[in-house]
């Protein structure tokens, strides 16, 4: 039997807002004790902070390990197209042949110095004998270069995929901006069909990444079943060595007949991801009132469609997580969902990605769902975009801005989550700058975006373990009580006592799964 009791600590369980210990006990990969002496290997914390393992459960990881060796073209690293250009030539990709596909990320428009997103030509510039593929902020939209373009088959002649634009200059010719997911799609496709065997060897290099942020658990929120199944490539990347759970939520609209299933700890096939509209900084958000420029947004899937949806997930017993960020794509979840039975017992039933704008009324609608409505949502989005969300949003508007406190003192379960690498900041997934933006609401551009709904980093914390994981369906995580994985973070620093403006820049020093180091700040 292993057993190693961790003594002299600030241990935070989770169970609460006040739950503190200064030991635990840990046989066999799990907790089984608290605040007991002695037993087994004694490891002295010397009185460092311990959290349990942190949880993000609405993530890209198949993205992020794609921008991990790709260049990220975000503030404050990139700053114009020529920058980009610069960031693009430097990847390690760049220069190695024909068949070898050039990667970026995080670009937004609004922040680059010629305010336009980049085209085919700007990517051309770089290369035009390398294929490039470069995903904006909101990862919805993408742009591709002349090869990429000509590896997909696109041209002035291919057929728009419903809810998707292929942009197109004055002569019908395409500029390389391909709108939305579903027309991103095929540049995606593209690429991943050359690559399975690189795909899985990026996942399994990315695993250090999420150690290394304390993270011990994830939600991956594209999982698609073309060109290959994504079970498979979290299949082969564990046994490579890739260390977090994972919980798959496949794309609801490739999903037709019966769905390859695995249910263990490590790795699950949890739910069925729905998009109900595009993005705020987009100018695609689903709302009641337009955009000041008059837009409205997009309506990515319809009320009968999310019903279809739905009966699918409760005959399979699979979440649903739906994609919505304007107050109207919110709406028609509500109003589909709030009088449902629900038919899940560990977690809930249906919960809503992003819940971007909040009005008071939703709220109420929202507590008292009987079906048990509960929010994933992300406040590094307003941290890092805040000059797009007041370009874009009305007054009125920004005032509903992810309301965590209200959602908070409405009792209504809530996670937080990253969202990564769909958003333009170069550490898009870093939990400790989630909890900075969620506690001072204050953002990358040096204002504040609703600062009386931050909440406190007790709450904070919570919402990336115990809350996470019940929105997750991670049964054996978010709390360190007997009978839990001991899957915990080390902290380089107490949290609890830090200032305000300095929590973003607590660091993990190790995380541990399962009682054992996976990785250390030592080690790097």
């Amino acid at each position: 039997m292993n057993c190693r009791t961790f003594v002299n600590g600030k241990i935070f369980t989770g169970e609460n807002e006040t739950a503190f210990t200064d030991s635990i006990t840990v046989e066999d990969g799990k907790i089984v004790a608290i605040g007991e002496k002695g037993r087994g290997e004694i490891i002295d914390l010397q009185g460092q902070t311990v959290l349990p393992g942190l949880i993000d459960n609405h993530t890209h990881p198949k993205y992020i390990a794609d921008a991990l060796h790709g260049a990220a073209c975000t503030p404050p690293l990139v700053n114009s197209i020529s920058e980009m250009q610069g960031a693009l030539r430097h990847t390690p990709e760049y220069g190695q042949g024909p068949d070898v596909w050039i990667e970026g990320w995080g670009f937004d428009e609004s922040k680059l110095a010629e305010h336009r997103s980049p085209t085919r030509d700007d990517l051309d510039q770089v290369s035009t004998t390398q294929p490039i593929f470069l995903y904006r902020s909101d990862c919805h939209s993408s742009v591709g270069n002349s090869r990429a373009l000509e590896l997909a088959g696109i041209d002035e002649h291919t057929p728009e995929p419903a809810g998707g634009k292929i942009e197109k200059d004055a002569s019908g010719r395409p500029t390389g901006f391909m709108r939305e997911v579903a027309v991103s799609q095929l540049l995606i496709r593209a690429k991943s069909a050359l690559s399975y065997e690189n795909d899985v060897a990026n996942l399994v290099k990315s695993s250090s990444h999420y150690l290394e942020n304390g993270l011990v658990a994830i939600g991956e929120m594209m999982g698609r079943l073309h060109p290959y199944a994504t079970l498979s490539l979290y299949q082969d990347a564990c046994k490579q060595g890739f260390k977090p759970k994972s919980a798959i939520y496949y794309v609801a609209d490739e999903v037709a007949g019966p769905l390859e299933i695995e249910k263990s700890d490590r790795l699950r096939v949890a739910g069925l991801k729905v998009f109900m509209d595009g993005s705020i900084s987009g100018e695609t958000a689903l709302m009641k009132d337009a955009f000041p420029s008059g837009k409205k947004g997009v309506a990515l899937t319809s009320e009968d469609r999310l019903r279809e949806i739905i009966a699918y997930a409760r005959e399979n017993k699979l979440q649903v997580a739906v994609h919505a960020m304007g107050d109207a794509a919110i709406q028609r979840v509500i109003d589909v969902c709030q009088d449902l039975d629900p038919w899940l017992e560990r977690q809930p039933s249906v919960r809503i990605e992003h819940a971007s704008l909040l009005s008071d009324s939703m709220l109420k609608e929202l507590k008292g769902a009987k079906i048990g409505l509960a929010v994933s949502t992300q406040p590094i989005f307003f941290f890092a975009e805040e000059d797009s969300y007041r370009q874009f949003l009305s007054a009125d508007q920004l005032k509903m801005a992810y309301r965590i406190k209200s959602l908070d003192k409405e009792n209504i379960l809530f996670s937080l989550s990253s969202d990564a690498p769909c958003t333009p900041w170069a550490e898009p997934d870093s939990p400790f700058y989630g909890i900075y933006a969620a506690v001072t609401r204050h953002t990358a551009a040096g204002g504040f975006i609703n600062e009386d709904e931050g909440i406190p980093v007790v709450r904070a914390i919570l919402a990336y373990t115990r809350d996470a994981a019940k929105m997750g369906g991670f049964v054996n995580n978010g709390t360190l009580t007997p009978g839990k994985d001991a899957d915990f973070v080390i902290l380089d620093r107490d949290i609890f006592s830090q200032k305000s403006e300095d929590l973003a820049k607590v660091k993990p020093a190790s995380t541990w799964i399962g009682g054992e180091m996976v990785w250390s700040q030592k080690k790097k």
